[in-house]
């Protein structure tokens, strides 16, 4: 067993099955072979930061193949709610636009 001086936890490697010294963080390394000590929380925290950087779109609803009659008929239903929502925004802006001049 290492000196866990820095931390009271210890987790086993993945990788050398060794055991490191561990501080519950994602980016935490095994103190032999360098690997990361949780990989999954690594690339929990990398998959995070890649969607905080993509620009937010406003979308439709998403309907899954998966989901069941019922919910793809609601989801329908507000889907074309959406699209009728935006439309009306649409006409009021421009109304707007040409009465300005």
């Amino acid at each position: 067993m290492t000196d866990t001086t820095s931390s009271s936890f210890t987790k086993k490697c993945p990788h050398c099955q060794q055991w490191s010294a561990w501080n519950q963080r994602p980016n935490d390394r095994c103190e032999h072979c360098g690997g990361f000590l949780d990989p999954r929380a690594q690339r929990r925290v990398a998959e995070e930061n890649r969607k905080a950087n993509e620009p937010k779109e406003p979308s439709l609803l998403e309907i899954q193949s998966e989901d069941n009659v019922i919910v793809r008929f609601f989801k329908r239903m507000g889907r074309a709610g959406q699209v009728v929502f935006g439309a009306i925004l649409a006409f009021f802006i421009a109304v707007i636009t040409f009465v300005a001049g």
